[in-house]
């Protein structure tokens, strides 16, 4: 897995790489979404920015829902796109739906501390 302070555009994360991920990097954000989905496609050019500007912070990884169903199904995924911040490894926030970029960078901004 890549160092934590180069990764500057989401990881690809799968069902099989999903305990690793969020379990190695203090602060993941996991975009799941899937390719049909409109609002997902809204959203990808603020995750990105945010992967960029939160380098070395915070590490997104984006899960796409249609080829990987145990992730949605844990916890508990009814709608796309919903974004899952993970801290320690533990789940501590979630964003559901298409919002703007700053409220997805305030609500991954209040688990940096």
């Amino acid at each position: 897995m890549a160092d934590n302070n180069s990764i500057d555009k989401p990881i690809v994360v799968t069902d099989s790489t999903f305990k690793e991920t969020i379990s190695r990097n203090p602060l993941v954000v996991v975009d799941c979404w899937a390719d049909w989905c409109q609002p997902c496609k809204m959203i990808a050019p603020a995750v990105e920015e945010l992967a960029k500007e939160l380098k070395g912070k915070v590490v997104f990884g984006k899960l796409d829902v249609d080829s990987n169903n145990a992730v949605p199904m844990e916890y508990g995924i009814m709608s796309i796109p919903t974004l899952l911040i993970f801290k320690g490894g533990k789940q501590v926030d979630a964003i559901v739906g298409a919002v703007p970029k700053p409220m997805i960078k305030s609500a991954i901004e209040r688990h940096m501390a």
